[in-house]
């Protein structure tokens, strides 16, 4: 499994999800997006509805009879009722993802790096794990140490 950590410093959360759901969505794939707090799952639903005009992100908040049809489903459960390989954690809050999922990103910022560190470093030993670190430099995301 894949786990790409984002350290968000000039870009807000829902900001870097839109950047990040239009890359798994040019890849023709289903992501679940994560986060405990409704406002945080409903700003991120409008940004990825409004972010970019010609290339609007469908998406919907799970809780009805649609969530397996959506390619973008926004939960506050790691449950990807919509067949997603890919998750984004947009609040910082690790979650242990399923068996069947591919890829995590996994969005923190200054508030909830201790637990981004915590992660990290319980992640290392695990036999099939590939963690990367990402950070914002020049208004570019760029792999970092």
């Amino acid at each position: 499994m894949k786990i790409d950590f984002y350290l968000l410093s000039s870009d807000p959360a829902p900001a870097a999800t839109a950047l990040l759901a239009r890359k798994v969505r040019e890849q023709d794939e289903r992501l679940l997006i994560v986060a405990n707090d409704l406002e945080l799952l409903e700003t991120i639903s409008q940004t990825l509805w409004t972010c970019a005009p010609e290339h609007f992100l469908a998406n919907g908040i799970a809780g009805d009879e649609h969530d397996a049809r959506q390619p973008i489903l926004l939960s506050s459960e790691v449950d990807p009722t919509n067949n997603a390989r890919f998750i984004l954690i947009a609040d910082g809050d690790w979650r242990e993802p399923p068996e069947s999922i591919e890829r995590v990103f996994y969005l923190f910022d200054q508030e909830t790096i201790t637990g981004a560190r915590q992660t990290w470093k319980a992640l290392q030993d695990r036999e099939g794990m590939e963690c990367r670190f990402w950070k914002q430099q020049g208004g570019k995301w760029v792999e970092g140490p």
